[in-house]
């Protein structure tokens, strides 16, 4: 028995993602959409498949070459898209020895193709069509007055009583008699002339799994569920047991999702389809390097004993990340409402856990993991704090017209200072206390993929200076105290040295900030951000103040100069 599986198409509604990757080698838990459809049809008993190819065909031999046999598998080029009809007469002399299967290569379906082809033979169609009720795509009337296939009568019905055709059809030999001279038409066309001579039959599946993944959206749920699936190991037939539930976001562009399947869950957090377009994009946003630094990083931290949710599976193309589900607690929402004394106590639990995440994550760390840069350098701090302060906050967001160059040296001199008495070792880089939960009794960091070599005491201070959980001055000073008097006990430290560097990290971080908030609110128009800025402005200004470091006066004035611009 035979095969052709439709894959030459171009993928529109998938571009621009399609102009670099063919849909059919689109990823589902990490395998080839065509690679289902092959395993499909091999359990249905086809001996050949043909797969018939156009856009970036080469990407389709070099799969075909690289896991199949050419005996088995073939590719058909064709040097002008046929269309479906004409791919199938294209295909004529070598399918006219018995009836065959057509399926598309964009869809994944679990239905036993045998019984198709069992139940095609035992009509005297020419065409069987494999059919559901799907409201999207209910086109077909379909007469169904005895059991088994029922008759197509045509392919405009209201969504309301149609039916929808899945894309794969058992075909008879016979049906090249009833295709057009022409080369390039539609095997609907074809179809819909032979429904007046009741050739066309369909058959209805029930309780089956069946998606199309024509549009960024559609595969990436699909992969979403299948995702899931994998991991609660359950059958794709019994995915619409698994309940996913979106989650609120935060400030990146990521989605989150909870999977529910009786008493397991587990959080999906989708990066958005990773297929790298030019211009290539190395900065830590969606897309490859991100989803590879998440993966790579938790894995990593995992084994090493930190507090971070284990990667439980992923996709790399499709942009999904299943990790352990950690609940809904925030330590800003745990503390919330707490007397100072036992936050207090969260806050050393929080240290105790972020100086494992620092020493025991660098351990056998790899650099290469990392996105944006490899380490916390002296370009970095200017970059992507300083350079994101002037441009997000106060020129995008204030509505000033400000020059970096202005500001240069003070800023050179931040970034410098940061790194005297620096502490390193993995920095979290986002260390505040939306992006720790509360779980069973302890602290977890999440959103770890910004991680890479650097001190210690920006992670520190990251938490410290939180926008989101004011703690007094007091209370900063005792906790700084605290992780001073920890790590001490581990490693020789030089206290002076120790704090200068923090008093520096505090001013880079709240740059950061201040760059973040403005961008969000301004940029993404996630307006939730903006009510942090007037008390993020005023904490720079403070620490400024009280740093009290001659080289940083004209910053220091400048910042006090920002606050009339909130008014």
């Amino acid at each position: 028995m035979k095969a052709l599986i439709l894959a030459a198409g171009f993928g529109t509604r998938l571009l621009p993602y399609t102009q670099h990757l063919p849909k059919p080698l689109f990823t589902i838990n990490g395998r080839p959409i065509l690679d289902y459809a092959v395993k499909s049809l091999l359990d249905a008993g086809c001996t050949k498949i043909f797969i018939n190819a156009h856009h970036l065909a080469d990407a389709i031999k070099c799969f075909i070459d690289t896991h199949w046999s050419k005996n088995l598998l073939e590719m058909v080029f064709e040097p002008v898209l046929l269309d479906t009809g004409g791919a199938i007469a294209n295909l004529g002399s070598q399918l006219a020895d018995d009836d065959f299967f057509v399926v598309n290569a964009d869809v994944i379906c679990d239905f036993d193709l045998s019984h198709l082809m069992a139940c095609h033979k035992a009509s005297d169609a020419l065409a069987t069509l494999l059919v559901h009720d799907c409201y999207r795509f209910n086109t077909l009337c379909v007469d169904q007055t005895t059991p088994g296939p029922g008759i197509v009568r045509h392919f405009s019905q209201a969504p309301e009583s149609g039916l929808a055709f899945t894309g794969i059809q058992a075909i008879s030999p016979g049906i090249f008699e009833y295709m057009p001279p022409e080369k390039i038409f539609s095997s609907i066309d074809v179809y819909q002339k032979l429904c007046g001579l009741q050739k066309v039959s369909a058959l209805k599946a029930k309780q089956f799994y069946w998606r199309d993944m024509g549009t960024p959206r559609d595969y990436q749920q699909t992969s979403r569920e299948c995702l899931a699936g994998k991991i609660f190991g359950i059958a794709l037939s019994r995915i619409h047991e698994i309940e996913i539930q979106a989650l609120a976001g935060d400030g990146s562009d990521r989605l989150w999702f909870r999977a529910r399947h009786k008493e397991k869950s587990l959080i999906l957090s989708d990066h958005g389809i990773c297929i790298a377009t030019p211009p290539y994009n190395t900065q830590c946003n969606n897309g490859p390097a991100q989803l590879n630094a998440f993966v790579k990083i938790g894995t990593h931290l995992t084994d090493k004993g930190v507090a971070v949710p284990k990667i439980l599976g992923h996709d790399t193309i499709s942009g999904q990340v299943a990790v352990a589900d950690l609940g809904n607690t925030h330590l800003a929402d745990h503390i919330r409402g707490m007397d100072e004394k036992p936050i207090i106590t969260w806050y050393k639990r929080v240290i105790d856990a972020l100086i494992d995440f620092s020493f025991k994550g660098i351990e056998d760390f790899d650099t290469a993991w990392t996105c944006q840069t490899p380490s916390y350098s002296k370009q970095m701090i200017l970059d992507l704090e300083c350079r994101y302060f002037m441009q997000a906050f106060v020129n995008e967001y204030l509505g000033r017209r400000e020059q970096f160059k202005t500001f240069a040296q003070q800023f050179s001199h931040i970034a410098d200072n940061v790194r005297i008495g620096a502490m390193n070792g993995l920095m979290h880089r986002d260390c505040q206390s939306k992006n720790i939960m509360i779980h069973n009794g302890h602290p977890w960091f999440i959103d770890f993929q910004s991680a890479r070599k650097g001190p210690f005491q920006y992670d520190l201070a990251s938490l410290l200076i939180d926008p989101y959980v004011t703690l007094s001055r007091a209370v900063q000073d005792q906790l700084l105290n605290f992780a001073l008097e920890k790590i001490g006990l581990n490693v020789s430290c030089n206290k002076d040295a120790f704090i200068h560097s923090f008093r520096y990290c505090c001013i880079s971080r709240n740059l950061q900030m201040l760059g973040a908030f403005g961008f969000l609110t301004r940029i993404k128009n996630k307006t939730q951000f903006k009510k942090y800025i007037p008390a993020a402005l005023n904490g720079l200004e403070c620490r400024l103040k009280n740093l009290n470091d001659p080289e940083l006066a004209d910053l220091t004035h400048f910042a006090q100069s920002l606050q009339g611009d909130l008014k």
